[in-house]
């Protein structure tokens, strides 16, 4: 019964993260003053593309499915599925957010409003990764790559692990800024989650839903 009732617990928190992240990313990006660092290269690979930015992420989450599956070192069927259903609502929910966000007039705000909201859709970010990678019953591909990266290779450590796991999205920004020279949803929010993000989430998991304790599985 105790094990039923934890698990309702973690689906229950697991979905309503998915929801909170696609939001919070959504409104980084409506901003105009940068998103978070996978988000952000996201956008500007399906600037690169032409291929529609839900597409984009979802692709991109596929990509990253399989280097998760490298790392580990053996095939994690739960894993690898799991990476695959949850990349699916998500990327399209932050497209979803984005439209009801510009509908809004999220991007003609003024200018320290919308650092506000960067902020606040940032932190959303980093509290929705600490909701999901403590049920751990599916995470975004791109934070189960920090996920492993964090406890198999840095002794548990929030921020160094997402700081490994920045150097992929950060090559495509640089690639794409290469080939476009213009840079998307690069900016004040892009650097303040490369200094922020590990340590917001360290936060979170200790300051937020704390009913929610880490499952670790590796």
């Amino acid at each position: 019964m105790a094990k039923i009732k934890d698990f309702k617990l973690r689906l229950y928190y697991l979905i309503l993260s998915i929801i909170i992240n696609g939001a919070g990313n959504a409104l980084a990006i409506s901003t105009n003053l940068g998103s978070a660092v996978w988000t952000g290269s996201a956008v500007n690979l399906s600037k690169l593309t032409n291929i529609p930015l839900g597409t984009t992420l979802f692709l991109y989450g596929i990509i990253v499915t399989i280097m998760n599956q490298l790392l580990l070192g053996e095939f994690d069927r739960r894993r690898f599925f799991t990476n695959l259903m949850f990349a699916l609502p998500f990327s399209y929910l932050v497209a979803f957010f984005k439209i009801i966000f510009d509908l809004m007039g999220v991007p003609e705000y003024e200018f320290w409003f919308r650092v506000i909201l960067d902020i606040i859709g940032l932190f959303c970010v980093a509290m929705a990764v600490s909701m999901y990678s403590r049920a751990n019953l599916m995470m975004h591909p791109n934070d189960d790559l920090a996920y492993i990266i964090r406890f198999k290779f840095v002794h548990g450590s929030a921020i160094l692990s997402q700081w490994a796991s920045y150097i992929p999205p950060i090559l495509v920004i640089i690639v794409s800024y290469l080939i476009l020279h213009k840079l998307y949803a690069i900016g004040f929010g892009t650097i303040f989650a490369l200094i922020m993000q590990g340590s917001m989430m360290k936060w979170s998991d200790t300051h937020t839903f704390t009913r929610l304790k880490h499952h670790v599985d590796i």
